[in-house]
């Protein structure tokens, strides 16, 4: 391989990557507009005389939320008794594992139980917004909406932008009450301590605002999901195929957003 043929693959590497920065941007532009365009039909919706139907918001809240309890409800249990025995575990070594309430705590209310609601939601109420936007675009029932004067945003993104504003929060606090309740348990259990003196000790450690920062994490999530698959769905091509490929992609993007928002937020609050 020659000097020139190195050349042509760097070009090519650096081709791909401007690129996909650009394809990048681009989305990121398309989210906030669609969030602007969502916040207002949200407000103005009705002086255009196209209010957002609360039925439609019902719907998907209970699509969202109700229909979502129990997969949560049961990996906030398990995933929560997981970090106690670990947490006992190590903690064991130093003879201070009475003291694994504080870390359960604080690592179930502000990090865990957001983060796993977050991802649940994504997987599954994100991924069906995806796929049914992208099955109305490819059957061209999104121009139809236009030729009726319905606008799209309003009729398809502001319901479940609503919901998801709504029952993520709401999802998230079940968590945080589901795990800390099964952590409780296992405590019990493994180191005699009751749950009175188990709640008694998260009373103490636990504060409020750490709570609302978990639930705040979870609003942030909730527009992530939303708009993510929106834009994904939207831009479906083709036909059955295409929108796997956009439903898969939504489902990774909004992930990756909500595991890279975490972080980022973990990074900002600690360094405040």
């Amino acid at each position: 391989m020659g000097a020139g043929d190195i050349q042509k693959i760097g070009e090519q590497i650096s081709e791909r990557v401007g690129r996909y920065a650009v394809a990048f941007v681009e989305e990121i532009g398309n989210g906030g507009i669609l969030l602007l365009e969502s916040i207002y039909w949200l407000f103005l919706g009705r002086r255009e005389k196209q209010p957002v139907r609360l039925n439609a918001v019902v719907v998907q809240m209970m699509e969202i939320g109700i229909n979502a309890i129990p997969i949560i409800a049961v990996l906030a249990a398990t995933i929560s008794v997981t970090l106690t025995i670990q947490g006992i575990y190590t903690l064991r070594v130093f003879g201070a594992e009475d003291q694994v309430t504080f870390g359960i705590g604080f690592s179930v209310v502000r990090e865990f139980a957001p983060l796993i609601t977050g991802i649940l939601v994504a997987g599954r109420s994100g991924s069906a917004l995806a796929a049914r936007i992208g099955i109305m675009k490819i059957n061209q029932e999104i121009d139809a909406l236009k030729v009726m004067g319905i606008n799209p945003t309003r009729f398809l993104v502001v319901p479940p932008l609503i919901a998801m504003f709504i029952m993520l929060p709401l999802l998230t606090f079940m968590a945080d009450l589901v795990g800390l309740f099964f952590a409780g348990l296992y405590i019990n259990v493994e180191l005699g301590i009751s749950m009175a003196a188990y709640a008694h000790q998260l009373i103490e450690y636990i504060e409020v605002n750490d709570v609302f920062f978990g639930l705040l994490k979870s609003v942030i999530f909730a527009i992530e999901i939303t708009i993510i698959a929106v834009i994904n769905g939207a831009s479906v091509v083709g036909g059955a195929e295409g929108v796997g490929k956009a439903t898969t992609r939504a489902v990774v993007q909004s992930i990756s957003a909500i595991v890279l928002t975490a972080m980022l937020v973990v990074l900002i609050s600690t360094r405040t």
